[in-house]
């Protein structure tokens, strides 16, 4: 298979192979049948990076194969978005002829949304100059006036030239109401817009009959608090990444949703605050007392939930986890199904064709 070749044909026998995997891998934790939330087959990743390759006269972008590192071109990319595609062309021809923009220029980042707005990054082993400013801004003009609702980054050491801003406004449909969230660029945001839009629905829908407050770790841009402030009385949400803690901010104030509170610390700080053992100035202001968090969500990285903190959300009656990584998920039941029994369970095709899967769980105090 190519870039630009998916097995589309394939798609059903691979997710059933996941459903599989996943459902042996729940089995110790006496977990239910697997809800199954499936992916489009295509133009499904909300962004990408390429290299660029210099070839003579020719400029293309390229992909390494992950096994063996050999450079694969690449045209068209049908597992991005269609706004991606339509640009991909269009940002290579403009680029090619044009030596100020194209000498040095190394790799190329796409960040699109459902809402057509896009924001290219591109990546230099150079200082940019005053030229290569007036060059990028012509680019960002011509892009525009063919219709692309379009912001220019350039960058290279320790320098960031933003032309207009570095950001998109995404909006999604989450269960009859329409949530902005604002993604900054080069920070983490859900590459599966469509998918993202079902794990919020589904996690809406298991927490429907929640009571009291919600504790979230790991908020990222307030992807999940916003959507689930609706169904608690209040949010408290903890991220340490600034942008997106700005993020956050933003969205709180442009949905105007007022239930919703942000601190910046770690999940592992936060920790430590909530036993005692430590006190943060962050905290200034905030009554953690006043909260009655009978419900806690948890979107930890890859390595999952750390031991200590893994301690602190057996302390909730009901735990919300969703997982990047079943396997540091199931370390982390180890622990929890002492005390929580799985009562959902559910298996989000965040990436298609890949061997990676996307969970969540939903646990209730025995």
């Amino acid at each position: 298979m190519t870039p630009e070749q998916l097995p589309i044909e394939q798609y059903d026998a691979q997710l059933e192979e996941k459903v599989s995997r996943l459902q042996t891998l729940m089995t110790p934790y006496a977990a239910p049948e697997v809800e199954v939330f499936r992916s489009p087959v295509s133009h499904y990743r909300m962004r990408a990076e390429f290299r660029l390759w210099h070839e003579g006269d020719d400029l293309y972008h390229i992909i390494f194969d992950q096994q063996t590192r050999q450079r694969i071109r690449v045209d068209s990319f049908p597992a991005a978005s269609q706004l991606i595609n339509q640009l991909m062309p269009r940002l290579i021809e403009a680029v090619r002829d044009n030596k100020a923009l194209r000498h040095k220029l190394f790799q190329v980042d796409y960040l699109s949304t459902m809402s057509n707005q896009i924001v290219v990054s591109l990546l230099y082993h150079r200082a940019l100059t005053e030229e290569w400013q007036r060059e990028a801004e012509a680019l960002r003009d011509k892009l525009r006036a063919e219709g692309f609702d379009l912001h220019l980054i350039g960058r290279a050491t320790k320098t960031k030239i933003c032309l207009d801003r570095d950001y998109v406004d995404e909006c999604l449909p989450v269960a009859g109401k329409n949530i902005l969230y604002r993604q900054v660029e080069n920070s983490f945001t859900q590459p599966n817009a469509a998918m993202n839009i079902q794990m919020l629905e589904w996690a809406l829908d298991v927490t429907r009959d929640a009571t009291g407050d919600l504790l979230e770790l790991y908020c990222g841009n307030g992807n999940f608090s916003l959507a689930l402030a609706r169904n608690f009385n209040r949010v408290l949400a903890t991220e340490i990444a600034k942008p997106s803690v700005a993020s956050a901010q933003y969205n709180i104030a442009v949905n105007q949703i007022e239930n919703v509170q942000i601190v910046r610390m770690a999940a592992e700080e936060f920790t430590e605050a909530m036993n005692g053992t430590r006190k943060f100035t962050r905290l200034e202001g905030i009554d953690l007392q006043s909260y009655q968090c009978e419900t806690i969500f948890v979107d930890p990285p890859r390595s999952g939930l750390d031991a200590e903190t893994v301690k602190m959300v057996q302390a909730y009656p009901r735990i919300l986890y969703i997982s990047c990584n079943p396997q540091t998920l199931c370390e982390n039941l180890a622990t929890l199904s002492e005390t929580h029994r799985v009562e959902k369970l559910a298996l989000f095709d965040q990436f298609p064709y890949t061997h990676h899967m996307e969970c969540g769980v939903l646990l209730t105090r025995r």
